[in-house]
Order: C-alpha cells, then structure tokens, then sequence
C-alpha cells in the first residue's frame, strides 16, 4: 500500500471539502479491525475511496470490501485512487444507489460501515443486520450530524435526516441482538456489536 498516495488523496479531498472519515473515527475503527481483521467489509457510500482504503490495510488474508456508491464522478475517483494506492484487488466498487443495490447482496459481512445518505440510515441497517455475521460489527458514522440529533434543532431542510438518524440510534439501542454504543467522535460514530 502506497502510503504517501494515500496522504495526498486524504489533503485533496480535504481541500476540496469532498466528506471522507475524520481522523479520530477512522483511529477508532482502525483499533477494532486491528484486534479483530475482518474477512469482508461492506461500505455504504464509498466517496473518493478514502475510508476502504484505509481499512483495506486491515483485512484478514484474501480479505476484501464491496463499497457502494452512486455520484458517477466519485466513482472515477475512487477508482483512479484505489488503483494509485495499489489495493485493487481488496476492493470491489458496486456502482450505483444502495438503496437498490443492498437488497440484491446477499454475502456474508464480519463489518459495515455506513456513511452514505442520513435519511436512509434505518434502511441500511435493516440491510446491514440481514447480511453480518454472527459476531460482526456494524459502524454508523456521522450519527449526531452536527450535533443536531441530540438537540431541539428542527430546520426545514434537515429534518427527514434528522429524524432518520434518530430512528437509527433508537433502533440500534432498543435492539436486544446487538450491543450499541455511540461516541461522539469525528460527527458521532454508533458502534453496534452483535450480541
């Protein structure tokens, strides 16, 4: 893995305030991979690649992630990063809306990561549930959105997200198979564990 092509597509996304994993989420992510390599990673919203890239470091042998994304000129990033990084043959794009694209998936996953649009949260989660494994990991990032979600905040525009994310933690916390908790780093990341 090329390290410092890596830091360059993390300083370009930055500059041009494309939304990649912060720092102090992907430092929490990275520590549960480390101690537990997964087999299969599913990534709901792959935007330049950055995060796959990332965590692509941390498959178990033969491991790989299917990562899914929509934006047609993301794609063509990711894929121009993917190859200059050297990782490939880890990761597999699926092109297109995951919202049609998950139903049809029915592989087997030790980690989601979901980080694509907050109105849809609950629906990848019902998603994501169907297709981990037994003792798999499920990552929601940018689950306080801003903050938002844990204030009276109310405005037009964000409301359907707001709303969603606040389904989704519910969901995750009243789930009796799955063990949640949510820290707030980076936008807030929900960690939820199958029991």
């Amino acid at each position: 893995m090329n390290k410092n092509e890596l830091e360059k597509i993390k300083q370009k996304a930055l500059e041009e305030h494309i939304p990649i994993i912060m720092d102090d989420t992907l430092k929490v992510i990275e520590k549960e991979l480390k101690n537990n390599p997964p087999k299969r990673i599913l990534e709901i919203g792959t935007a330049v690649g950055y995060s796959a890239m990332c965590f692509s470091e941390f498959l178990d042998d033969d491991g790989c992630i299917d990562t899914i994304e929509r934006d047609e000129e993301r794609i063509e990033h990711a894929k121009i990063n993917i190859k200059n990084v050297g990782v490939e043959d880890k990761i597999n794009i699926y092109e297109g809306d995951a919202v049609e694209i998950l139903p049809t998936l029915n592989e087997k996953y030790d980690m989601v990561f979901i980080d694509a649009a907050k109105g849809k949260y609950p629906f990848f989660l019902q998603q994501a549930l169907r297709m981990i494994n037994s003792n798999g990991i499920i990552f929601a990032d940018n689950i306080l959105y801003k903050g938002y979600v844990m204030s009276d905040y109310n405005k037009h525009k964000q409301r359907t997200a707001v709303r969603n994310l606040r389904e989704y933690i519910k969901e995750v916390s009243e789930n009796p198979e799955l063990e949640t908790e949510i820290l707030e780093v980076g936008d807030g990341l929900a960690i939820s564990r199958i029991r």
